[in-house]
C-alpha cells in the first residue's frame, strides 16, 4: 500500500470516518461534481484557459481523499493499480497509436 493511502487509512480510523465502499463513492461522485463546478469558473465556462486558484486544490484534494478511501475499503493499492493501467494504455499506444479503446 502506497504512503497516500496508508495516510488516509489511518487518519479515518483515528477519527471513526470509516464507512462502507458504497457510501464513500457516492463522496467521489460528489466531489467530482463540485470539481466541475470549480473547472467551469476556473475557465469562464470553457471560455478560457483554466487558471490555478486555492478552492481548485481544495476540491481535487477532497476528490483524492475520496478515492483513496474507496481503495483502501476495497483492499486496492493504488500504485499497483496505476501500474496496470500504465502497461493496458502503453500496449493500446503500442498497438493503435492511441490510449483510446475503441481504435
Amino acid at each position: 500500500m502506497n504512503e497516500f493511502q496508508e495516510k488516509v487509512r489511518k487518519f479515518c480510523r483515528q477519527h471513526g470516518l470509516e464507512m462502507p465502499a458504497e457510501e464513500r463513492l457516492l463522496d467521489i461522485v460528489s466531489e467530482l461534481g463540485e470539481v466541475s463546478k470549480e473547472m467551469l469558473k476556473a475557465s469562464d465556462y470553457g471560455k478560457k484557459e483554466p487558471e490555478y486558484n486555492e478552492e481548485m486544490k481544495a476540491e481535487l484534494g477532497d476528490l483524492f481523499y475520496s478515492l483513496l478511501a474507496v481503495a483502501n475499503k476495497l483492499n486496492v493499492d493504488l500504485e499497483e493499480a496505476l501500474d496496470m493501467v500504465l502497461i493496458k494504455y502503453q500496449k493500446r499506444i503500442a498497438e493503435s497509436g492511441s490510449p483510446d479503446s475503441k481504435r
